[in-house]
């Protein structure tokens, strides 16, 4: 057997496995689908944010699902190191308010700019009884699987 045909052989093997453990498609169109038909409970883990330098060493997590009175600060786009709290969380549109992101219309009225969880970073958390169990069971399941 030749190389070429070896390097084939396992890219066809790795494609079926990928299809056999997660059971999505790789088609564009069914992932663009799926985006954009997601249930809220999906969109929720969709809408994470990455945490800051040293919230990541104190909790152990890298990024948590965004959700309203965090504190976060804006990393990329035109809005760069703006901070502020979080007011709103769209699921429906993949955006959030934040409270100092805020532009002038044409009419006087001021409007919240909408920003992309991804475009974000958590400087501060606010914890209640789920987010630390979610924290923790995060944390258990990146132990287990050092060992």
């Amino acid at each position: 057997i030749n190389a070429e045909y070896m390097g084939h052989l396992l890219s066809v093997y790795f494609f079926f496995v990928h299809m056999a453990k997660t059971r999505t498609s790789l088609q564009r169109r069914k992932v663009r689908k799926a985006f954009h038909q997601a249930p809220s409970h999906v969109r929720r883990v969709l809408m994470s944010a990455r945490l800051s330098r040293d919230l990541r060493s104190k909790h152990g997590v890298r990024a948590l699902p965004i959700r309203k009175d965090d504190e976060v600060r804006v990393k990329k786009g035109a809005h760069k190191s703006r901070e502020g709290k979080v007011v709103a969380v769209l699921r429906r549109k993949y955006v959030i308010h934040i409270d100092k992101v805020t532009r002038e219309k044409a009419n006087g009225a001021t409007v919240q700019i909408g920003i992309h969880p991804s475009n974000v970073e958590v400087t501060k958390i606010k914890l209640d009884n789920s987010r630390k169990s979610l924290i923790e069971r995060k944390t258990k399941h990146k132990k287990r699987e050092k060992r």
